[in-house]
This record gives C-alpha cells, structure tokens and sequence, in this order.
C-alpha cells in the first residue's frame, strides 16, 4: 500500500496552545484524517491541488484541526474502483481514520463511501458529488463540500441559453461524473443537442469527435474532460481550428490544466464555484500562500481542498475535541460554521453545499500565468436538483 504518513508538521513541536487546545491538553488523543486521492496517472495534478489544499490549511493552524493535532494518511486511489475500496478499508479499520477526504472522482466515491461510513468515519468530498450520493442514496456520513456534479454544468447550460446558442454539441468521459455533466448542462439548456458523445475515461485522441463537430458546425460545444484528456482537447480543438465554434466547459478549462493548456484555452469559458481573483480577504490571501508554496496557481480543488480542513476543524472546535460521540460530530458538520474561501456557505439536508456559481472565463496574468476569472454570476444561493430525493437516515 502507498501510504505517506504525516505527523502534522514540525510547526506543532515546542508550539504550547492556549484555549482551543486545552481538549488536547487533557486527552493527548490525535484526531486521525485519511486523504484519498488521485495521485499517479494523466489527472494527478487534480488530486495533488486537494492534497496541497487542505495540508495548507493544516499549516495555517499549526497542525491542529479544531485544536486537536492532526496524524495524516495520504493514499493514491490510482483511479481504481477496487483499489480504492481495499485502501479505504485500511485507512478506517487498521489506520482507525475518524475521517477520510476524498475522493476526486465519483466512480472512486462510489467504491469507497460504504467502507468508509460503514465503519462509522465521516467522508468529505474536496471534488466528487455524484447525483445518486446527492439524492436517493444520501449518506449521513458523508458531506461534499464542493458541489454537486450537475451544477458547474448548469451554469454553461444556462448561459448557452441566455446566448441564443440554439445547437451545441457535447461531450464528456463514460463514468458517472461524464453523465451528470451533460445531464447538468441540458437541465438548464433549451435548444437542441445535434451531438451527444461518451468517450472512454482518460481518452486524449479526440480526432474523430473534432471531425464530427467540424461537419456539424454547430453554435457551441459543451464538455466536461478533467485533467489530461482536457489538456489534450484544448490543444487539439485550436489545431482543428474549430476556435470560431464557442469552446463551453467545466473542469476542461481552470488552473490544473492552464498551465500546459497555455495559449490555447485563453478565452475559454467555464463554470465554477469560485476563481483565484474572488474577491474576499482569506480568498486572496489563500491565494497568494498558495502561489508562494506550490509556484502554482490554485484552482476549485485546492481551495476545497482547504476548505475541506477548515470544516473538520469547525467540528472538532465544537464539540470540545471529543472524537468518540459522532451525532454531536455530524451535527456539528452540518452547521458549517467556518468562514469558506468562496464566501456564503451552508449545507442543505443532503449534506451538499447551496452556494453561488459563476461563469468564468480563462486569461493570461500580467506575470504570463494563467487563471480562470470571475466573469459574472449565473446562480445565487444555488440548490441540487436532487436534494428532494433525500431521506437521511
């Protein structure tokens, strides 16, 4: 097993914590969180920005969430449904994870939400929010403090319709996130869908759907490819010189793929959450730790990466450090109370956020980096879909 276990940094060792630490001060119990995420493969740097997210909010506050100090199991996923269950079992029943972050994909949330709740740990979702988790098979111990998958997708369906986009083609990866993705964009979109492709999961040939799209002509694309097939069908789409057709994304076009993308996604639109010029103070200077840390920009996995620690922390905080009562834990999650990155933050009934969303729009920084900015608001206060199809237990 790839295990790196990180004993919440040096910063804790002569650090004497007044107040909030006084429940670790009696008790010396360390509160254990296991990471699970993508970390080898094309979509690494996806599971790399939770990681870097969250272990800088762990900095931030001395290695101590809540003012428990923090023991840290980091372990790759590998992208493998049945790998990750197995790895999932090992970090609640031999690691004795009180909770697991993670993952990045939703075939992996899928494959490890039943071990992990099942042996009574709390999972948190930095990225994953498959309908089915937001909806019929809602899980008391399970929270995404992202999004749910549909929503992103929405913000462009909305958006291709404001626009007068009458006939857009889409595409997205075969797996569960892939089909949220365009079932999330044609939720809000009314014109007509003249194409409708599933490519296999981590495809980066798109020749033959850049052709179809070519002899289609249609008003705009939409596609949802994270990661290195993103990558691969940014550069492509300029080469076919299809730029004249609208380029419509999420997680295609943001700051895990710009960085090799470059020149060619600028002007891109996508959907997000929030962007690295939100406009807040502990958004920008999340930023620029970020940056001087990593020699990165941060994207939506790294601030929820943070954000992901920043809840923990508020739970732990609330009930006194005590790990072992785990309704007052739940409750406390569910409350929320921790200022976000992104601004305006709560939970609805099935444990996922109701937020803003926004368009935004790539651009080449003045330092020749390159970011997604906010262009302007879709949705406030925004809702899942699914949230009415939740019974919690």
């Amino acid at each position: 097993m790839t295990a790196i276990r990180t004993v919440a940094i040096g910063l804790i060792a002569a650090a004497s914590f007044a107040g909030s630490a006084c429940a670790q001060d009696e008790t010396d119990e360390k509160l254990k969180v296991g990471l699970m995420l993508t970390l080898s493969g094309p979509a690494a740097v996806l599971g790399e920005q939770a990681r870097d997210g969250f272990m800088l909010a762990l900095e931030d506050m001395d290695g101590k969430l809540g003012g428990v100090e923090a023991d840290v199991v980091t372990v790759d996923d590998e992208l493998k449904p049945d790998v990750a269950a197995n790895k999932a079992r090992e970090l609640v029943e031999r690691d004795d994870a009180d909770f697991v972050v993670g993952p990045i994909f939703s075939n992996i949330a899928g494959a490890i939400v039943k071990p992990v709740t099942d042996a009574g740990a709390f999972l948190i979702s930095p990225n994953a929010g498959p309908s089915n988790l937001a909806g019929a098979e809602c899980n008391k111990n399970f929270f995404a403090v992202s999004y749910q998958n549909d929503q992103n997708h929405e913000v462009l369906g909305q958006y291709a319709k404001d626009e007068g986009y009458g006939r857009v083609f889409l595409m997205a990866p075969n797996y569960q996130a892939g089909k949220d993705a365009l079932a999330g964009f044609k939720h809000s979109y009314e014109g007509e869908i003249v194409g409708e492709l599933y490519t296999p999961l981590g495809q980066l040939d798109f020749s033959g759907e850049l052709a179809q799209i070519a002899a289609m002509q249609p008003d705009a694309v939409y596609t949802f490819m994270p990661g290195g097939m993103g990558v691969n069908l940014v550069k492509q789409y300029r080469q076919a010189g299809l730029e004249s057709i609208p380029f419509l994304s999420a997680f295609t076009v943001d700051e895990t793929t710009l960085p090799a993308q470059k020149d060619a996604a600028v002007g891109f639109y996508g959907g997000s959450d929030w962007a690295p010029d939100m406009d807040n103070e502990k958004s920008r200077t999340f930023v620029a730790a970020y940056e001087k840390k990593y020699g990165s920009v941060p994207g939506s996995y790294a601030m929820h990466g943070y954000d992901a620690a920043l809840l923990i922390a508020s739970a732990v905080k609330a009930t006194g450090g005590d790990l072992s009562d785990k309704d007052a834990l739940r409750k406390a999650l569910e409350a929320a109370d921790f200022k976000s990155l992104r601004g305006d933050f709560k939970f609805g009934p099935n444990h996922f956020p109701i937020q803003d969303f926004y368009l935004v729009k790539v651009a080449k920084r003045d330092d020749g980096k390159y970011q997604t900015e906010i262009e302007k608001p879709i949705f406030t206060d925004y809702a899942d879909t699914y949230a009415k199809d939740c019974k919690m237990d």
